[in-house]
């Protein structure tokens, strides 16, 4: 790889963009980089493409699925504390949950960075968190963009993006039209708020540095502390579940609740059916409805409520799927089931 050993503008800098700032946080993150390189991976990171040789051994109809998102507001609980190394799990979680929904590995990934100014030990703490991430899902983080955006955001502040590819044979993509009544709905528990919602998160705690540092025993943590945990990537018990159990459908339960994202991977004319008492909310979620006074339709409408993905199988699969799961690590349990009607979402 080469390296612009004698580059640096004077008239660039003076503009507020250091390009040899850039150079440098290259440097650092490598090592970062380092850690996720997987079988197809077939060069370093600072060129200008990321190059990747998939494997479709055993595969007959090999298929991509994409996915791309951010990490929203939660940076700003980052900027408060000062801790970037745990949002890039956040930005790799929220595009690899969304790819195993459709039954699919994901292969790697890509991040963008935009920041009012670099500073290089920074964008490699944000990077390092990101390579974590990769290295949960077991993807390879093959590239990425840092750019020096002056005027556009406060030196300090920066967003954070990210898009990924997987892929999964044709015949193994998941058939939600296959859902039927009385097919079982199985929970795989969060870590926290992972990354939605916090835009009324914020709101009702007004947060602060101050009001982050507030410990809180129903927690067991400061506010901050919890609410920066990082979302939890489902992708390893995920796969392991659909080589063992005929998975119909899958949900990540991301902005919008239960009540925007369980529908989205129904049929017509069924109906998830989820008794309120099965849901094992999160003490985070209880303290939010509380401080906030926020209507209980209004919060399963906006978080996970501890409910992180939900999973539908056939009636006789439920135990296996739930044993299968919890054996990977996970918090698994019965959650609802499937009914005829036009609702989409009944919670009672």
């Amino acid at each position: 790889m080469g390296h612009a050993k004698n580059s640096f503008s004077e008239s660039y800098a003076k503009a507020g963009v250091d390009v040899t700032a850039g150079y440098k946080s290259v440097e650092l993150m490598k090592q970062h980089v380092a850690r996720t390189v997987t079988d197809g991976v077939l060069d370093g990171i600072g060129g200008f493409g990321g190059l990747f040789q998939p494997g479709f051994a055993g595969m007959e109809e090999p298929v991509l699925v994409s996915g791309t998102d951010g990490v929203g507001t939660k940076l700003k609980i980052a900027f408060l504390m000062n801790q970037h190394n745990t949002i890039g799990i956040d930005c790799v979680a929220m595009c690899v949950n969304d790819v195993i929904c459709c039954g699919a590995k994901p292969l790697f990934f890509l991040d963008y960075i935009a920041c009012g100014k670099n500073y290089p030990e920074k964008i490699a703490e944000i990077v390092g968190g990101v390579a974590e991430g990769c290295v949960q899902a077991g993807c390879a983080l093959i590239g990425g963009e840092t750019a020096e955006h002056p005027g556009m955001m406060p030196d300090e502040e920066y967003d954070l993006a990210g898009f990924t590819v997987g892929i999964a044979d044709k015949k193994k993509l998941l058939k939600p039209e296959t859902q039927k009544a009385g097919d079982v709905l199985i929970a795989i528990a969060s870590s926290g708020v992972h990354s939605n919602g916090f835009s009324l998160v914020r709101k009702v705690f007004t947060v602060n540095e101050q009001n982050l540092a507030r410990h809180y025993a129903e927690l067991g943590s400061t506010l901050g502390e919890c609410l920066l945990t990082p979302t939890r990537i489902y992708v390893k018990p995920v796969l392991s579940l659909l080589e063992q159990v005929n998975v119909k459908a899958i949900s990540h339960i991301t902005g919008g609740g239960f009540y925007e994202n369980i529908p989205r991977s129904l049929p017509e004319g069924l109906t998830a059916r989820i008794p309120r008492s099965n849901v094992q909310v999160l003490p985070i979620f209880d303290l939010i409805a509380q401080t906030g006074n926020i209507p209980e339709r209004d919060m399963f409408n906006t978080f996970n409520m501890g409910v992180g993905m939900i999973v539908s199988v056939a009636a006789e699969d439920a135990d296996k799927a739930v044993a299968v799961l919890n054996a990977a690590g996970e918090k698994a349990y019965v959650l609802g089931e499937l009914i005829a009607g036009e609702e989409g979402v009944i919670i009672a």
